[in-house]
């Protein structure tokens, strides 16, 4: 199976060994909750879904690699107790709580999550000491004495033995404790997951022309490994993201590093030099206000099929960004429209700002950094609420600056710099709606309604981004060239989206637009989720 359907697979049965009846006791009996056993190659993404997983279902999880445990740190040290049984006093031998154990209850005191999941990777590599030991675990989650906390689900990874020379095979009474997920590279899957999070297109548009260099491993003469992983492509993308940010050049001897292949690190840094070529030369700044050349017109018409798909990359990485600022304030907005209307009494009450707005500050600050240290709070939720923080700051400034400090006067400066940011709204929707229909017009001016067309539009309705922004906001470009999906002349403008959220007096209205955004917000999420022909409720037929 492919890394998307394993994800499936293991966030349907976490969901199952977590549920419990009417009265309270599981469903799936601890002694019966098979732990899942992810097989795959290295860096195919068994670790991240795992993550991805926890993230989505809200719950905790702790990682821990099992190469370098021994039985005394796996199974707790020895210690003498004294013991009486009937009058009878003795020593005996007891041991202390697995580091294992012991790093759960920790995780659960410093982030208070109280459900998660156990995971434990290369399973199958553990030392000869501690094989035996692994029988008992894996039925009855337990480490010597101490048993794996209530509400914690236990998921092992591991390696073939053709990638790991220190695999050691379980044999059938162990394998028949577990369920066992086979696990194969799927580039299609890998590339929905690096399209929804905005890996470089450098990376993504040379894998879309030679897919074949996605994934690789094999020996090479005279011994060792050459090799290419999904995870060497993101880590990859990341770093090369991060240098063009600092002006460091990106060349082979970098991309070398995370591909471990010299005939695809050598394409990839041919592809590279062309691809920051086609970003000089296409000016996709000036293809998205609508003013592209006609030298640049000319050369995509009679550019040859990578160069186009680099060209649609750079266009589709571009509105993704317009995009992103629309949805980000729309989303910052809302945020502090919540937390203001729920200050806005407190504050005509003779509240001070610094106990209203910062505490809430305050209170923010704390939730994010037990999910951070819990590794719950995925990269888009850190942002969304570092701007939050940033702006609720911002707030309490302005306050400061006007000398208002408590009462109608500071809930008057906070009202005026909301409805600033409810201003901002508008200008950027309008503008990530004009990149979209120049980008359109762009393409169908170089290539028609063919081919290219039908990709690019295909992949704005299913980029994560793009996909929320159209289905929110609606474009009259997209749905003009789109024949499954059709603009209806009810839709609503952005004109009255802002004017109900622009009064944060009116609760009423208030709740009852919050709930009809959080609908229309909903987008994709994890590995291998799409959802194409996305429409405004009030455009759909």
């Amino acid at each position: 199976m492919n890394i998307a359907t394993a994800k499936q697979q293991i966030m349907n049965t976490v969901k199952a060994y977590l549920r419990r009846d009417d009265a309270g006791m599981y469903v799936i009996p601890p002694v019966r909750q098979r732990p899942m056993f992810l097989v795959g190659a290295p860096g195919i993404g068994k670790t991240a879904i795992i993550e991805q997983i926890a993230q989505e279902l809200g719950i905790g999880v702790v990682s821990y690699s099992m190469t370098h445990h021994t039985r005394q740190s796996a199974l707790g040290l020895p210690q003498i107790v004294r013991r009486e049984y009937k009058g009878f006093e003795y020593d005996a031998s007891e041991y202390t709580m697995s580091e294992i154990v012991s790093s759960i209850y920790d995780y659960m005191e410093t982030t208070g999550e109280e459900r998660g999941i156990l995971f434990l990777d290369e399973i199958n590599c553990v030392s000869e000491t501690l094989y035996p030991s692994m029988l008992q675990f894996l039925q009855f989650k337990t480490f010597g004495r101490h048993k794996v906390p209530q509400d914690w689900v236990i998921v092992c990874a591991g390696n073939p033995p053709e990638y790991n020379k220190s695999v050691h095979e379980f044999d059938v009474v162990t394998l028949d404790r577990l369920r066992e997920l086979d696990v194969e590279p799927d580039y299609a899957v890998w590339r929905r997951y690096a399209v929804e999070k905005g890996i470089h297109p450098a990376v993504t548009t040379f894998l879309e022309a030679k897919p074949d260099c996605f994934y690789k491993v094999e020996s090479k003469p005279g011994g060792g490994k050459s090799f290419v992983t999904a995870r060497g492509w993101e880590d990859l993308a990341s770093v090369i993201s991060l240098y063009e940010d600092a002006g460091v050049p990106c060349d082979q001897e970098l991309f070398s590093q995370f591909l471990r292949d010299e005939d695809i690190a050598d394409k990839f840094s041919v592809y590279y030099g062309l691809f920051e070529k086609y970003r000089s030369d296409y000016q996709i700044g000036m293809v998205l206000q609508g003013a592209a050349s006609a030298e640049v017109v000319d050369r995509a018409k009679s550019a040859l099929f990578d160069e186009r798909v680099a060209l649609l990359g750079l266009v589709l990485d571009a509105l993704a960004t317009e995009c992103s600022r629309a949805l980000d304030q729309q989303e910052l907005v809302m945020a502090l429209r919540d937390e203001l209307r729920a200050a806005k009494p407190k504050l005509l009450d003779g509240g001070t700002v610094e106990d209203v707005i910062m505490g809430a500050v305050h209170a923010r600050e704390e939730a994010l950094a037990r999910k951070e240290a819990g590794g719950t709070a995925a990269q888009a939720l850190i942002r969304a609420e570092n701007l939050f923080i940033r702006k609720m700051r911002d707030i309490a400034g302005a306050c400061a600056a006007a000398h208002a400090e408590a009462g109608s006067a500071a809930f008057e400066v906070v009202n005026k710099t909301y409805r600033a940011e409810v201003d901002a709204i508008e200008p950027l929707v309008r503008q990530a709606q004009d990149a979209i229909a120049n980008a359109i017009a762009f393409v169908e001016g170089c290539f028609g309604n063919g081919r290219e067309m039908l990709v690019f539009l295909a992949e704005l309705s299913t980029r994560t981004t793009t996909m929320r922004f159209i289905s929110h906001f609606g474009s009259d470009a997209y749905y003009s060239h789109s024949d499954e999906l059709k603009v209806d002349e009810a839709r609503d403008n952005l004109a009255t989206r802002v004017r109900e959220l622009s009064d944060i007096k009116d609760e009423i209205q208030s709740a009852q637009f919050l709930e009809t955004q959080a609908l229309d917000m909903g987008g994709a999420s994890g590995i291998g989720h799409s959802d194409s022909n996305v429409k405004p409720e009030s455009a759909k037929e």
